[in-house]
């Protein structure tokens, strides 16, 4: 049975997952499906995507069936490979979405606990219901997260917070998770705004919005000589050049830029 979904429609890509009876619980199948899907869309032409879980919940963590598959395997040989440049296979759950070269938006209800929050944690921008819950679940088991949390969280909030979450494996709620920057904005359809900003960027120049992109993820990690000098060279191939004539184009006449 299917776990992920893929469709276009206007420059944007909808990923989600379909696991909805299970919570979209990770199985094996469905780290697989969400891996395949990261690639895909990364692949395409589209100018922004839309990360959604169906049901109840966008997705409760790993499933208690993996655990058991978890023990069955040497720990060494599964996490410490490299298997997706600077990840593991696990780790690109996250990763996948840092890695698509432009905005995602991921839609959160219900729940978004461990593995899950990770895969979230992955996206740009996080929109959440109200009533939805959130997680950094992994303490609960005897684990630490390990699915690009540690590399997501301490860009997103605070040292205390980060250890408050982790040691304690506590959900909080969808406006605590705001309040923390864990969560973007919150709505009571989540998923309609999403969308709705999905189609506000994809109706920016692609090649200024993968540019951003670009400049941001350097500009989390970089240092200031880098990152200056990377404004450099992004705005270089910018300027003058047919997306950014079109934009300049469209408002002279007052319409919407329509790129090619």
């Amino acid at each position: 049975m299917a776990r992920v979904s893929v469709e276009y429609k206007d420059h944007i890509a909808h990923v989600t997952l379909t696991r909805g009876d299970k919570m979209n619980a990770l199985d094996d199948a469905m780290i697989k499906a969400i891996l395949s899907a990261g690639q895909e869309v990364a692949a395409s032409d589209a100018r922004a995507v839309v990360l959604s879980g169906e049901g109840k919940s966008f997705c409760a963590g790993l499933d208690m069936a993996s655990f058991a598959t978890m023990a069955q395997k040497d720990p060494t040989e599964w996490l410490m490979a490299r298997s997706h440049q600077d990840a593991n296979e696990v780790q690109e759950l996250a990763m996948t979405w840092r890695r698509i070269p432009v905005p995602v938006i991921c839609a959160i209800q219900g729940v978004a606990y461990g593995g899950g929050l990770q895969i979230a944690l992955g996206a740009d921008i996080r929109i959440a219901h109200p009533e939805s819950k959130l997680a950094v679940l992994e303490m609960k088991w005897g684990l630490i997260p390990d699915m690009g949390g540690m590399a997501l969280l301490p860009q997103l909030v605070r040292s205390d917070v980060l250890r408050l979450l982790t040691y304690t494996s506590r959900p909080i709620g969808a406006q605590q998770a705001a309040d923390w920057g864990l969560v973007t904005r919150l709505s009571d359809d989540p998923l309609t705004e999403a969308q709705a900003l999905a189609e506000e960027i994809a109706g920016k120049s692609p090649s200024a919005i993968r540019a951003a992109k670009r400049l941001i993820e350097v500009a989390e990690a970089k240092s200031r000589a880098d990152v200056l000098l990377e404004e450099s060279a992004e705005q270089v191939e910018l300027i003058g050049k047919p997306d950014q004539m079109e934009v300049i184009t469209a408002q002279m006449q007052g319409r919407k830029p329509e790129f090619k």
